[in-house]
């Protein structure tokens, strides 16, 4: 049985640890609104301009002149995964949910005779997977130094991924990432960029346009953009659920340190009362024995 001065070393110990763990559930809500509005801002960009990229596509449709960004290599051989994780922990299972989702991919590939190729981009995503598929790393984009995330980020990333797909590297690239719902809710989700991938228009909801150059002209000048386009956005809703994520963990922790604390004071005025009583049955059986 611990002693009295353990129990309240214990005591003060997890009251230094619920400060900690509110301080930083505050600090994760201020910065979740601001990568909120971040995301929400750009969704508008993002969504309009897809939606003019699927129309171009599709009246493109299966030409033998359309972007090799659209149409692709001709084969899917070799796959490029883009692990896109947070540079710190204490977000819950914010990087596990989306490192297990890469992982099932990557295995699925593997099994149906695919190549894997596996680019990261934060620290914690690298970490989890160096244990089984270290040997498939081809690059790592660090993003510890970048206060805030901006439109420059996306297209380095995507400037790296174009260049290895001229090179022929691989013949299809996807994403994963966290879509942000809300402080609650996260969803992991795999997107194909390379080639470009559009879901479909409503029927009846397409507009004819006669276009100046012609539509291959103006894809093979858009689709790089989209590209990184896609990738910024994929970077706004990962930081978003981060801090989603890290808010409610924090808040987990905070309720955890406080049960644990009800617990220990009770504990310990427990065992105090105990060696009080001891104390007066001693005194007791002394004066008794006089």
């Amino acid at each position: 049985m611990p002693s009295l001065k353990d129990l309240k070393n214990r005591i003060s110990s997890v009251k230094s640890t619920r400060k900690i763990t509110k301080a930083m559930q505050m600090v994760a809500a201020a910065k979740l609104r601001r990568a909120q509005d971040a995301a929400e801002q750009a969704r508008p960009y993002t969504d309009r301009f897809n939606a003019v990229l699927a129309g171009l596509a599709a009246s493109v449709g299966g030409s033998d002149s359309a972007p090799r960004l659209l149409s692709g290599t001709g084969s899917d051989k070799v796959h490029l995964l883009v692990v896109m994780t947070a540079e710190r922990g204490l977000c819950g299972g914010f990087n596990s949910s989306i490192v297990k989702l890469a992982r099932t991919r990557a295995a699925e590939l593997v099994a149906a005779g695919k190549t894997v190729k596996i680019l990261t981009v934060g620290k914690k995503g690298r970490e989890q997977l160096r244990r089984d598929w270290a040997s498939h790393f081809v690059a790592h984009v660090d993003l510890s130094a970048v206060r805030k995330l901006g439109y420059t980020n996306a297209q380095d990333i995507a400037r790296d991924l174009l260049g290895r797909f001229d090179a022929g590297e691989y013949d299809v690239a996807t994403i994963f990432f966290s879509r942000f719902q809300s402080v609650i809710a996260q969803i992991p989700t795999a997107q194909q960029i390379i080639p470009a991938k559009f879901e479909e228009a409503e029927a009846g909801a397409a507009t004819l346009y006669d276009y100046e150059p012609s539509e291959e002209a103006i894809l093979a000048d858009l689709l790089p953009r989209g590209v990184a386009t896609q990738i910024f956005a994929a970077l706004l809703g990962n930081a978003a659920s981060e801090q989603g994520a890290r808010m409610s963990a924090m808040d987990n922790a905070t309720r955890n340190a406080g049960d644990m604390i009800d617990r220990l004071t009770i504990e310990f005025n427990r065992s105090r009362q105990a060696v009080i009583t001891n104390e007066l049955i001693e005194i007791i059986s002394g004066a008794e024995a006089l």
